[in-house]
């Protein structure tokens, strides 16, 4: 018996090599980041984004798996680059932090 291997068609990659679902706007990326994130098995992520079939979603956690090395550092660079954005806001006065976020509340509280 003769096999041969039958390409799944659901994830494309981008012109910067970025894997996509095909045929719609999730990258493979933002379906490990629910995976980490939550914890969520295809059937739970299908809930949350009902346009994603179970083989779409099923496809494009075997394509993380398989390239989960590269995706993990990809999502930690994006982690990092977050970090520094949100601490370069605040020091530069263009983002409050929680401490100060609290404080006017509770100084606009005192002044009713």
């Amino acid at each position: 018996m003769t096999t041969t291997a039958v390409p799944i068609s659901h994830i494309v990659l981008d012109e910067h090599g970025r894997p996509w679902i095909a045929g719609t706007r999730t990258k493979v990326i933002e379906v490990a980041i629910d995976k980490i994130a939550y914890g969520w098995g295809p059937e739970q992520m299908q809930r949350q984004h009902p346009h994603l079939s179970l083989a779409q979603l099923h496809a494009a956690l075997s394509y993380y798996y398989d390239h989960q090395t590269e995706i993990d550092a990809e999502i930690q660079r994006g982690a990092a680059d977050a970090d520094r954005a949100r601490s370069e806001a605040v020091h530069n006065g263009r983002q409050f932090t929680r401490a100060q976020l609290d404080q006017r509340s509770s100084n606009q509280g005192h002044r009713a």
